[in-house]
């Protein structure tokens, strides 16, 4: 068999184990707020200028440890309220796309497609995808998500994969993704892997690779 018909015949059985192909994020993790930080400014006291303040109680170590432990759990809390606010964003229906990146040692090249399709996330955090792959080889794969940040999600996913007869269970196949939502909220994009397992457990194939989605509207 010549070279590229090798590389071809591979690559289809890559692409057959990693199949089950759905979606999942964002391997940078970004957030769209930036570190709190806090300012410190002092003045100096010249008894020439204005008299001293009252002595005030002086408060012991624990209760201002507890003070500041309350503190920041109100603003951890109140940030976290901040980010939140915008976890129903990626809720609805995307077309999402799936090329191949940094699998060239098993020969799937860079760009090479690997799947595109049709996927929901839901407001309950569950999620489902109808792929490109054929019906017979396992289309549809379901997962559930959670928001990790400012516009960022996380997707952990599930797909039965069968061989090209569809009378074979080859395994489960494990979809995770990073993902972020665009500033339109009508596309996100990120990174993801496929994982592909035998019925008893053990990695066939591992791919990774991009994606991105547009969301489809009612309009």
């Amino acid at each position: 068999m010549k070279p590229i018909r090798r590389l071809a015949a591979f690559t289809g059985f890559a692409l057959l184990l990693a199949s089950g192909w759905c979606s999942a994020a964002r391997a940078q993790g970004l957030s769209a707020n930036g570190p709190s930080r806090l300012t410190e400014s002092g003045c100096g006291y010249s008894p020439s200028e204005a008299p001293p303040a009252p002595a005030r109680p002086q408060q012991n170590s624990s209760e201002g440890q507890g003070q500041f432990r309350h503190a920041s759990l109100v603003l951890a809390s109140a940030h976290e309220r901040d980010w939140n606010d915008d976890r129903d964003a990626i809720v609805g229906l995307w077309k999402v796309k799936f090329v191949s990146k940094g699998n060239t040692g098993i020969g799937i090249p860079d760009g090479a497609p690997i799947d595109e399709g049709y996927a929901t996330w839901h407001s309950d955090g569950t999620e489902i995808m109808n792929s490109g792959r054929a019906p017979k080889t396992g289309s549809f794969c379901m997962g559930v998500w959670k928001q990790t940040g400012r516009s960022s999600y996380r997707l952990n996913h599930f797909a039965l994969s069968w061989d090209p007869t569809g009378t074979t269970l080859i395994g489960p196949a494990n979809i995770r993704e990073e993902v972020v939502l665009g500033e339109s909220e009508n596309s996100y994009s990120g990174t993801f892997t496929i994982d592909q397992y035998d019925t008893e457990g053990h990695l066939l194939v591992h791919i990774a690779g991009l994606l991105s989605a547009q969301r489809i509207t009612v309009d």
